[in-house]
């Protein structure tokens, strides 16, 4: 089995590290570098990312020049990168509570899943913001790690994750991090750009398996996937909107901060039904992205070196 394989497999069957994990290791150090180097300026934010990014990507590489091998190290990046299990899982005990009528329960369940705030959102609110996650995520988690995994092996991983981690942190529109975030993020759009296209397409591939259909699935990419403010996320969400025959968008809060996005799809408000079918169709999305990542990368491996990856 290949490095990037086994490492799809240790996440479907173990989830996240429960203990030590390193992506919450590397936020750690992240923040005290930004306790460090913090002014409010887009140069003094290039030279932080750049410097963790590249710093991970190359720790990534010497492991596998130095350690048990590189299909092993990059075995354990890519079980490390993905999150596709316990975004699934989140999903579907946010969708539990609301099933059950446990409101606070879903809205305590929700930060796990994004940083949208929860308090004033009701079932079906709590359920678009689940479910657009949920898409968002299946790009930014499973398919971006295995697509960079692929390309560039165990530091591609561990950069793109990091670069990922780092936009998370700050890369926010807020006073603090409108400058000082910008690089994280435009570095985060850059990576993840390929990552959601190709998890569009698949969703279209994938859409009939939770009862969608592929050409409905293609219209919604094609009329709504630009209308959203990131390049990338409004065309994982449209395709999903597309497939799941729902409606995503309209207003939302971040951090306090309230915005008007533009609506994806022609279909009803989302349910708590339809939460756990976005993490079918993410599952769906992950499987067809390993495959195809897997079988991509030994074929070039086997072309370029006529080894195995």
């Amino acid at each position: 089995m290949s490095g990037l394989a086994a490492g799809y497999v240790a996440d479907l069957l173990l989830g996240d590290p429960r203990r030590l994990h390193p992506v919450a290791g590397f936020g750690q150090m992240a923040s005290r570098a930004e306790a460090a180097v913090y002014a409010p300026t887009r140069a003094r934010g290039l030279a932080y990312t750049a410097l963790l990014v590249a710093g991970a990507g190359a720790a990534g590489e010497l492991a596998a020049r130095a350690g048990p091998g590189r299909p092993v190290v990059l075995a354990v990046a890519t079980w490390t990168a993905l999150g596709g299990s316990g975004l699934v899982r989140t999903a579907a005990r946010l969708a539990d509570h609301l099933e059950a009528g446990d409101l606070d329960g879903a809205r305590r369940a929700l930060p796990a899943l994004c940083g949208r705030d929860p308090h004033a959102l009701d079932a079906a609110g709590l359920s678009r913001a689940a479910l657009e996650s949920v898409a968002e995520n299946t790009s930014d988690a499973v398919v971006g790690a295995l697509l960079w995994g692929a390309i560039a092996g165990p530091g591609g991983v561990l950069a793109y994750r990091a670069a990922n981690t780092l936009d998370a942190m700050v890369g926010h529109r807020t006073e603090r991090y409108a400058d000082f975030g910008w690089a994280a993020a435009r570095l985060d759009d850059a990576l993840n750009w390929p990552a959601a296209r190709l998890s569009a397409a698949l969703t279209v591939l994938c859409a009939p398996l939770v009862g969608g259909s592929p050409a409905r699935t293609w219209t919604m990419i094609r009329r709504d996937g630009g209308a959203h403010p990131s390049p990338n996320a409004g065309r994982v969400e449209a395709a999903f909107a597309g497939a799941l025959g729902v409606r995503l968008g309209g207003p939302l809060a971040y951090a306090g901060l309230a915005e008007l996005r533009p609506t994806l799809g022609d279909g009803a408000a989302p349910s708590a039904a339809d939460v756990r079918r976005a993490g079918r169709l993410s599952r769906a999305v992950g499987a067809a992205a390993a495959f195809a990542c897997i079988t991509g990368r030994a074929l070039t491996t086997r072309l370029r070196t006529g080894r195995g990856a």
